[in-house]
């Protein structure tokens, strides 16, 4: 088999951040590519904003969890 295209390689070179929400308490957590972690806080419509925002910069949500008090949420963007 050969080596993928540029096209092929650029379809499926992604870089992946996340984002966690204990709601109970109102801490987020965003990690994003190269080490930048921000721990923020906020309710229902501060983590619809800061999703807005990272959707405005280009990811999307991969996956999404959860569990008791808290959602994890995987997203990506092409590079």
């Amino acid at each position: 088999m050969g080596s993928p295209t540029s096209l092929e390689a650029e379809i499926f070179s992604y870089e992946f951040a996340t984002v966690e929400w204990l709601w109970d308490n109102g801490s987020l957590r965003v990690n994003l590519p190269g080490g930048s972690e921000s721990k923020l806080s906020g309710s229902y419509n501060e983590v619809v904003a800061l999703l807005s925002d990272l959707g405005s910069q280009g990811w999307d949500v991969a996956t999404c969890t959860s569990g008791g008090n808290w959602l994890f949420w995987t997203l990506r963007r092409q590079r």
